[in-house]
């Protein structure tokens, strides 16, 4: 029995931490993959290294954005993508947020 209440504590401990810390990260890199998935041509980024830009053509593993006025090109991979300021929407989207404003 004493056996059985040595074991309990580091298991109620395991179980804490997988809650309050492996499950929220997980869930965090499940949504940034999906949003690197979903990237379109015409989205408006921000790289993880600051630099804010327009899509303007999809690779596989390949991003290229249009920087500045100077409209400068730059390839980065996807995963140098750290989030989506305006996405562009297509035409379903314009419609649903017309019927919405209605």
């Amino acid at each position: 029995m004493e056996q059985l209440q040595a074991f309990i504590l580091p298991i109620g401990l395991l179980v804490i931490f997988y809650f309050f810390a492996i499950r929220p990260q997980k869930k965090k890199e499940k949504e940034i993959k999906e949003m690197r998935s979903s990237l379109r041509v015409g989205d408006e980024v921000i790289t993880i290294g600051g630099i804010m830009g327009k899509i303007i053509k999809l690779k596989d593993d390949y991003v290229t954005l249009e920087i500045g006025s100077a409209k400068t090109k730059l390839d980065i991979t996807r995963w140098a993508v750290g989030s989506v300021v305006k996405a562009n929407g297509s035409k379903s989207n314009k419609q649903e947020e017309e019927t919405t404003e209605e």
